[in-house]
């Protein structure tokens, strides 16, 4: 098992609140890290998915009841919506008893419905926790290399694969589980499994590009609305992050349409027939794929409450990603540049004018870092997200 950082975090929730909901796509690594901190506590783990353990709780007041002295992990928790209001009765009964922390551990792989019951019914009594997929300082270089993790992602099954071939099988036969079963499961209607493949893939294909929700539709023979729908759906089960722009109290014309990204690396080669490293040096969409890949690596080392967006104004001054920590007044500045020499165009320049960010770095795909010009750093990736990991 691979140590997750997630874990003190998950365990120092539990101290403090008495329900504690373990947010991730599926196969990220909720259930091993749920099951580690069940056995090193005693707790009880049921799985909802498990006609068995549903029976359990066909009678969840007098089961969990016997229970009411351990924590219980309750995995893919969509399979039993109707929990919520009975969980929050439960809570109530203990927190008048004194058991008011660690009493439950809820798994869920979607945000969208886990995040609406939980906001119905355990307001004030459950607190969130994300799980990324493996990131960089997570990943040992003698477990995976830095090409390595980027043209698998960090889905663990996929990052740990034996061989090339078998990773991107496991990472097909995942994108076929969410078209085919898990997307209408969770949204309780039916989606197009191929017209959603198809939207997955342009996404993919358009990796870090402004949504132009209506291109999308005329390719694809839809309403703008629908479209706007799908992509909803596929940010509400982790799978795509709509970046919003920066809103800077500048006399410039801002960009005002959002940025989309496959999360994980590795999935948006799934999509596109990418492999191995070789295929992805040499195709269109390597440049792209990298700024996905820093994005998600350097949201998962910063610290909660971390906001993330991109400047752009229509004079194309810009800034691919700024990170506004919690407790500071002016934000990061993120520049993401592929290669061994980076270099800073105007555009760069005049955004640092227009927001003046606290700090300002360029990510590139070396390991050294060294002034690039004044109040900017050229920095590896692992040092940023160290970086950022201790604030």
């Amino acid at each position: 098992m691979i140590p997750r950082r997630t874990s003190q975090i998950l365990e120092t929730a539990l101290r403090r609140q008495a329900a504690v909901a373990l947010i991730g796509a599926r196969q990220v690594g909720k259930t091993t890290l749920a099951l580690d901190i069940a056995e090193r506590t005693q707790g009880l783990y049921l799985d909802l998915e498990s006609r068995a353990d549903r029976q359990r709780l066909a009678e969840p007041a007098l089961f969990l009841a016997e229970h009411s002295d351990r924590l219980v992990v309750l995995d893919e928790i969509h399979r039993a919506p109707g929990l919520f209001p009975e969980l929050r009765g439960i809570i109530d009964r203990g927190r008048r008893a004194g058991r008011r922390t660690g009493r439950f551990l809820i798994l869920g792989s979607a945000s969208m419905d886990l995040l609406r019951q939980s906001g119905e019914s355990l307001a004030g009594r459950i607190e969130l926790v994300p799980l990324h997929a493996l990131d960089v300082l997570e990943v040992e270089p003698d477990t995976a290399s830095a090409n390595t993790h980027w043209v698998r992602g960090g889905f663990p099954d996929s990052l740990l694969a034996a061989s090339a071939e078998a990773s991107a099988a496991f990472r097909r036969n995942l994108l076929r589980t969410y078209l085919d079963r898990d997307i209408s499961e969770f949204t309780g209607r039916r989606v197009p499994a191929e017209t959603l493949e198809r939207l997955w893939t342009m996404l993919a294909h358009g990796q870090g590009t402004l949504l132009n929700a209506a291109k999308l539709a005329a390719s694809l023979g839809i309403s703008s609305p629908t479209v706007t729908g799908y992509i909803d759906l596929l940010v509400d089960l982790l799978l795509v992050r709509r970046l919003r722009p920066y809103h800077a109290n500048v006399k410039k014309r801002l960009v005002k349409s959002p940025k989309t990204y496959v999360r994980d690396s590795g999935i948006t080669h799934a999509l596109l027939g990418i492999e191995d490293y070789t295929a992805l040096a040499g195709h269109p969409v390597a440049g792209a794929s990298w700024e996905g890949f820093v994005i998600e690596n350097l949201l998962a080392a910063a610290p909660l409450g971390t906001v993330a967006s991109f400047y752009r104004t229509q004079a194309n001054a810009e800034i691919d990603l700024l990170l506004e920590l919690p407790g500071q007044a002016a934000p990061w500045a993120v520049e993401i540049k592929l290669g061994l020499a980076p270099s800073l165009g105007r555009g760069f320049h005049n955004a640092r004018q227009d927001i003046r960010p606290a700090k300002s770095f360029v990510v590139y795909s070396g390991t050294e870092r060294y002034p690039l010009a004044t109040d900017v750093e050229a920095i590896g990736l692992m040092d940023l997200a160290r970086l950022l990991a201790s604030h």
